[in-house]
């Protein structure tokens, strides 16, 4: 007989650990929607495990949660994987028709969902047949029933009624069994906690879906392992995180970087989590940070431009001791900017939802601005070209990364995962060129470099000049195809408040600063740039508005 593997749960590890360690009346998570310490949240958490057990939830099966930033959700996605369950939090800007794909996708049983989401939630039940409990958490509750009914389809797109009936008067399909969130912690209680599931590092404990390198989305999958290696490797080695630490991330817990900064950091230290259910806005991040005074602030490369533009007073973050930005390369200008404006030192770094976090980044203190830093300890990176072979430093190549935390692949998209992930390593779809003393630069998306005059250009090298000039908020450099088939940069570029885009100027500045063949050949103003859940720039949809502008194929 093989020998067993030892005994290992993330739920533990995050809280229980600390209980045991004698924090339990330490602020294990704070922010409006109510505050735990680490001994109450180890008792939410061991309830409702304890409940959804009783209610049919089975070891490895996947709890799909569309829920906002609160302690229930916290206590749902820790319970969740102490029971030996997989929690699957999912986008909450998603649509109910986008909703009811990932339903059907995951395949699960029980919906776990706040209030504000309900209306959504009830679309994708009606196009989820598998589901059969939805658990609704906060101050709604299903009236007393068990069971509710409406017609499948009900709603069309947008959240308008079918037949003039008012938003929010929707109900779950007959079969779906609908119970109050507190009941199941309820039931929990009053059956006696159990010790938590006796998972292994290897075993299942969290989806995350993403589009990532290859479109549609899929769900990444990750161990309980791979939990406390983003801890001990990042957390620790990087950030240097302390039982001292307030943590406070504008990316919320649905995402890879969101959750690493709210749950997995804080709590695997003793600290503190800020949580706000709020759709993020400079002035409610402002105002959130002025009442919380996290030491730790965590944030994507738009919103530190939207801070910016803001305009908020210098002493704003004046408790921070370090930001974080992740999700696309940080622009030095706005490095430059956020740093002499609020004196507050910003890493940045880069990551992946199927890395579960940061495996690249600058240090603090040891900043090179324009670059993500070098290898996070236990993470190994390298560069290859299109054959395969290694790059020479200072050569752009194609980035592969391996670590322990990388997922084990993705669900039931096995073509999609063997191209992604080759052996131990895992290929981002990120173009970097690395520097002789080992700082990685990014050069954007492998499919985003653009060939002008037969020479490759970066985009990011061509948006960071373009954001020096004092008319500029925001830019994305795209290729646009002319008619003889030619590939040029366009910049794209959103005016600086009560600024006017010269775009000569723009086009002379850039031949000022960089090599003549990586000028923008266009310069197109539009009023905003779209960008995706996480805050990325969509440069697909803005390549077709400068084609559509511009007339090119």
């Amino acid at each position: 007989m093989p020998d067993t593997p030892e005994s290992f749960n993330a739920s533990v590890y995050l809280v229980d650990r600390q209980v045991e360690a004698g924090l339990g009346d330490r602020t294990a998570v704070t922010g409006p929607s109510g505050t735990l310490s680490y001994a109450e949240l180890a008792g939410l958490v061991a309830e409702l495990a304890a409940g959804l057990r009783i209610h049919g939830i089975r070891p490895e099966e996947r709890v799909l949660m569309v829920m906002s930033d609160r302690p229930e959700t916290l206590a749902t996605i820790l319970a969740v994987m102490r029971m030996g369950a997989v929690a699957v939090p999912v986008s909450t800007m998603c649509t109910g028709a986008e909703l009811g794909a990932l339903f059907r996708d995951a395949r699960a049983r029980t919906v776990v969902a706040t209030p504000e989401f309900a209306d959504a939630v009830s679309i994708a039940l009606g196009q989820a047949p598998e589901v059969a409990t939805l658990i609704l958490a906060g101050d709604q509750r299903p009236g007393g029933r068990e069971q509710a009914s409406h017609e499948r389809g009900g709603r069309e797109p947008g959240g308008r009624e079918r037949g003039g009936e008012e938003p929010g008067s929707h109900e779950p399909d007959a079969g779906v069994a609908v119970l109050a969130w507190t009941d199941v912690l309820a039931a929990g209680r009053a059956s006696g906690a159990e010790g938590a599931y006796p998972t292994w590092a290897d075993s299942p404990a969290l989806w995350l879906y993403t589009s990532g390198t290859t479109g549609a989305p899929k769900a990444a999958m990750h161990r309980h392992g791979g939990v406390r290696g983003v801890c001990e490797a990042y957390a620790r080695q990087v950030l240097g995180i302390t039982s001292g630490d307030r943590c406070f991330s504008v990316a919320k817990l649905f995402f890879a970087y969101g959750i690493g900064n709210s749950l997995f950091f804080p709590l695997s230290v003793g600290g503190a989590t800020v949580l706000e259910p709020s759709r993020p806005t400079p002035a409610g991040v402002a105002e959130r940070v002025r009442a919380e005074r996290p030491t730790l602030f965590f944030a994507a490369p738009t919103f530190f431009a939207a801070l910016l533009a803001a305009d908020l007073p210098a002493d704003t973050f004046a408790s921070v001791r370090l930001a974080v930005s992740a999700g696309e390369a940080l622009p030095p200008e706005i490095y430059r900017r956020f740093t002499a404006r609020h004196g507050v030192d910003v890493i940045d770094g880069i990551g992946s939802t199927e890395a579960l976090h940061i495996f690249i980044s600058n240090r603090p203190g040891q900043v090179r601005p324009g670059t993500s830093g070098t290898e996070v300890p236990g993470y190994e990176a390298r560069l290859l070209d299109a054959e395969g072979a290694p790059v020479k430093d200072g050569d752009p190549g194609d980035l592969y990364v391996r670590g322990d935390s990388i997922a084990t692949g993705y669900w039931c998209r096995t073509a999609t995962t063997r191209q992604v992930f080759q052996g131990e390593w895992l290929r981002t779809g990120d173009t970097y060129v690395r520097s002789r003393d080992g700082y990685f630069t990014c050069l954007g998306r492998s499919n985003d470099m653009i060939k002008a005059s037969g020479i490759w250009v970066s985009p990011m090298e061509v948006e960071a000049r373009l954001l020096e000039h004092v008319s500029v908020a925001e830019c994305a450099v795209v290729a646009f195809t002319d008619a003889d088939g030619l590939e040029k940069p366009v910049a794209c570029v959103v005016p600086a408040a009560g600024a006017t885009v010269d775009a000569g100027e723009l086009v002379a500045f850039c031949r000022e600063g960089l090599a003549s063949f990586k000028r923008p050949r266009e310069v197109l103003v539009l009023e905003g740039l779209p960008k995706t859940a996480t805050g990325k720039i969509q440069r697909m949809i803005i390549r077709g508005i400068a084609a559509r502008i511009l007339g090119g194929s």
